[in-house]
């Protein structure tokens, strides 16, 4: 451990940049998912053809090209951004469908009835989905939605393959000053991640039983 005694600036910075690719990455994939989801329920087939096209491209595509894409061939089309930037992009557009999906799932667990009953009052799809259903959905889906931030905050690991300095980045300066503690200071780096995922898996745990008392 002293080779990240000796630096904590460094790791500190590393893992502040690491936080920030889960805040901004997270945002937006639920503000891309949730689009994603409302259109896979669409009444539109259209609309829910392309939702579902989306879904099975991206999920099915690697980080790691996602990555490429955005933060090495952008560029070469003059259409560049920020590694940092690329970042964020990248891992909100890969961890989206996973969002959509949770929110889907959620939806599709409210009764059938609840959108007729809502269909009878006079709303349509956007009233019966906003006042209707997600609120009912919205307990259901905070576990799920939990453990994809949790797999997101894993997925930031890849962003120091592309100049991004974050945790993994900052345990491979340290590793090539450190040669004879790569050991201890990999299991610091683990660490520091687990200072992330153990309270959000606690979270996710505890609304699921929550939730399950009240079904």
């Amino acid at each position: 451990m002293q080779a990240i005694l000796e630096n904590l600036d460094m790791v500190g910075a590393g893992f502040g940049v690491t936080l920030q690719l889960l805040l901004f990455g997270a945002i937006g994939a639920s503000v891309i998912g949730m689009l994603v989801a409302f259109l896979r329920i669409s009444p539109v087939a259209a609309l829910r053809s392309i939702a579902t096209v989306y879904t099975e491209l991206v999920r099915n595509t690697p980080l790691t090209l996602v990555f490429f894409l955005i933060i090495v061939v952008l560029p070469v089309l003059n259409l560049g951004v920020d590694s940092k930037v690329g970042a964020f992009i990248a891992l909100s557009i890969y961890t989206s469908p996973f969002v959509a999906e949770a929110l889907r799932s959620g939806i599709n667990g409210v009764p059938l009835g609840q959108a007729e009953a809502a269909r009878s009052l006079g709303m349509n799809f956007g009233q019966t989905i906003t006042n209707v259903i997600f609120p009912q959905a919205a307990r259901m889906v905070v576990p799920p939605l939990i453990n994809v931030f949790i797999a997101l905050t894993k997925n930031t690991s890849v962003a120091s393959g592309f100049v991004v300095v974050e945790l993994v980045a900052v345990s491979k300066i340290l590793a090539n000053q450190y040669g004879n503690q790569v050991v201890p200071l990999l299991i610091g780096i683990a660490l520091c991640y687990l200072v992330i995922t153990i309270p959000l898996g606690l979270v996710a745990a505890y609304i699921e039983r929550k939730v399950a008392v009240l079904r």
